[in-house]
């Protein structure tokens, strides 16, 4: 089966990209807004760059009905600051609650249940619930389109990095029966990697 992109609408075309590129990691960004607002949402276009610099990518999109930059990109367009909290099978209810179009003014953190705490070098807190939080700060922003289905790719050094008790040993190797992650699959279906193999 061949397909043109071209001849699909977007929501087929969506289903498609990320029905076929999973699991995905699901980036729980946290932001502040420069009068110290906070806001929580889910990303599942995001993924590691490289290691040196540390840097990740994820992509806030730019869809109907509202056709505006989302708080997260607002704010850290502001403020070039943002955390990425890791998602585990602990905190997927509460991520999803969070993935609701609000208004600027409403704090996700309170909404989900979940506790913002400090982080050690950036404003915005990280969600203490979290198992992994990548403390990061804005190395570029990069337009795609600012049509239905488009948005932004915005890159991120991470200056910190925060695990939980357990989830990391000594030797800088996780223990994923400790870390639990999820990967995000098509709309909010998710799998849990139960099995790991290979050296």
């Amino acid at each position: 089966m061949e397909v043109n992109p071209k001849d699909l609408d977007l929501h087929q075309l969506f289903n498609l990209m990320t029905g076929s590129i999973v699991p995905r990691p699901i980036a729980w960004i946290s932001t502040m807004a420069r009068d110290g607002t906070l806001n929580l949402a889910p990303y599942s276009m995001f993924t590691g760059v490289c290691a040196k610099p540390p840097t990740v990518v994820f992509c806030p999109g730019y869809h109907e009905p509202y056709f505006r930059e989302k708080d997260t990109f607002r704010n850290i367009a502001a403020t070039g600051e943002f955390v990425v909290n890791f998602v585990n099978t602990d905190t997927v209810d509460a991520m999803n609650l969070t993935a609701l179009e609000l208004a600027p003014e409403v704090d996700e953190f309170k909404m989900a249940g979940v506790t913002p705490v400090p982080s050690q070098v950036i404003k915005p807190p990280r969600v203490a619930e979290s198992p992994i939080s990548f403390e990061c700060t804005l190395h570029e922003i990069v337009t795609i389109g600012l049509t239905d289905g488009g948005g932004h790719i915005v890159i991120g050094t991470v200056v910190n990095m925060h695990f939980n008790d357990g989830v990391c040993g000594e030797d800088m190797h996780l223990d994923f029966d400790a870390y639990r992650p999820i990967g995000g699959l098509v709309g909010h279906t998710y799998a849990n990697i139960d099995t790991v193999f290979g050296e």
